[in-house]
């Protein structure tokens, strides 16, 4: 296997490597004279206790790649769905005290000032006494990229340039200051940003519901309500359209679980314990990556958090679930209607929402569908 043409890991090193396991001798032979650091002539390996060297870590197309000494020593692919500007820092651990480091062709998001286009991506002012739907996306302050891949994407849908459909971004506080400084002019530029006052963590995400759900009945009141993450695609014509269909009251739309159970091992990222969830199984919940509730189950929701009678709970998803089994018990009727075309783990050519799609993702499937008039894939 090959990482943008180069071997994982230098041929010479490994060779020399498996010959040295071939001979319990020559091994302890090696470690003899890498501990009085002296190189063993015919060991490879591009390190040695006590020498000094020079390493680069650098970005292909497909992963990164470490030289040593200008030698090409190991390539790795990158983890599925990472996308090179993600990388927020690099770690070095181990018995390795560093001299001195140069970052150069460090990825830089968008200036503001320099967005030739920004009017074409600014909110559009919203006229109408009551939205079709308010689309609320989740998103955090440093995702300044996902949140422009959208802009100039699925946000260009003509529902949502009409004023028929509003999108907003709704983002919690950073712990670095300079990020909420960019997060507040970034704001005011696009005015497609709802600031949380809190300091996002996934734990309090079920926040960020409960504030789509205030916005979509008091401050741009909607038909219905949607939750979508900065990295979904979703196709609103088709939701729209999909909507026709559905019920206007009681509704929650999406790809729902019937029946699931808490997640007890702790070190799940999903864990839940005894106390936090006592039961066997959780009530029907729709995927977090997108769904859609009507603006009758939202105003009891608002009405719940606003009279302290709201369940809170860290899983948002399975929290909206919860909440409609509240509302449920109080003698109200649900539609639990499930899409299957709600994909929360990637791409399908049927696709309503796709999720896991990168910038580069989300601009390739709109141009797909400009060009092709039908949805296609990009992965």
């Amino acid at each position: 296997m090959t990482v943008d043409g180069l071997v994982l890991c230098n041929e010479k090193v490994v060779r020399s490597t498996m010959e040295e396991n071939g001979n319990a001798s020559s091994v302890v032979d090696v470690s003899a004279n890498v501990s009085q650091g002296i190189a063993h002539e015919r060991a490879n390996f591009p390190f040695v206790e006590g020498n000094a060297f020079t390493a680069t870590l650098w970005v292909g197309l497909e992963g990164f790649h470490m030289t040593v000494n200008g030698r090409h020593e190991t390539s790795f692919v990158y983890r599925e769905k990472l996308e090179p500007w993600l990388v927020s820092g690099v770690k070095v651990t181990g018995g390795v005290d560093i001299l001195s480091a140069l970052a150069r062709g460090l990825p830089a998001p968008e200036d503001n000032d320099l967005v030739v286009d920004v009017e074409h991506l600014k909110a559009p002012l919203v006229t109408r006494k009551r939205l079709v739907m308010l689309i609320g996306i989740f998103s955090t302050g440093n995702n300044f990229e996902r949140r422009m891949a959208l802009r100039r994407s699925w946000m260009q849908y003509e529902a949502a340039r009409s004023g028929d459909v509003a999108v907003r971004f709704f983002i919690g506080l950073h712990k670095n200051s300079q990020v909420n400084l960019e997060l507040w002019k970034e704001a005011l530029v696009y005015g497609d940003i709802q600031l949380m006052p809190f300091v996002d963590y996934y734990s309090l995400i079920s926040l960020k519901t409960i504030a789509i759900c205030i916005m979509g009945t008091k401050i741009l009141p909607a038909k219905y309500i949607m939750k979508t993450d900065d990295d979904a695609f979703v196709r609103i014509d088709q939701v729209l359209t999909s909507l026709k269909e559905k019920p206007s009251n009681g509704l929650l739309y999406g790809r729902i679980s019937l029946d699931s159970s808490p997640h007890r091992d702790r070190d799940s990222k999903w864990y839940i314990s005894n106390e936090e969830w006592p039961h066997d199984a959780y009530p029907p919940w729709a995927h977090g990556p997108g769904y859609i509730i009507s603006r009758d189950i939202a105003k009891f929701i608002v009405r719940g958090h606003q009279e302290r009678d709201l369940k809170l709970f860290k899983l948002e998803d399975v929290a909206m679930g919860i909440w409609i089994e509240q509302f449920k018990n109080s003698g109200q009727e649900v539609h639990y209607m499930t899409d299957d075309r709600f994909y929360n783990a990637g791409c399908e050519t049927d696709y309503i929402l796709a999720h896991y799609q990168s910038p580069r993702l989300v601009l390739c499937l709109w141009e797909k569908l400009q060009k092709e008039h039908q949805p296609a894939c990009c992965e």
